[in-house]
């Protein structure tokens, strides 16, 4: 299974979707998320974990593919 993080920003209405925590850095700034590289590192994300800040939700789950015939 591979990993996905979705990020939803509260107040732009946006969202986005990443392969890992520190892909969510290339793209978006802490200001804007309203956490931390290491802050959201250390929150220890699991497969159907939330994060909420005040400006993002931030989950982790998994793609789900279809098998190859």
């Amino acid at each position: 299974m591979t990993k996905i993080i979705h990020v939803h920003l509260i107040f732009e209405k946006k969202d986005f979707y990443f392969g890992s925590i520190a892909a969510i850095y290339t793209v978006l700034n802490p200001d804007r998320i309203g956490v931390k590289l290491n802050t959201l590192r250390n929150a220890g994300l699991s497969d159907g974990s939330v994060y909420p800040t005040k400006k993002a939700i931030i989950k982790q789950s998994h793609l789900i593919r279809s098998k190859q015939e």
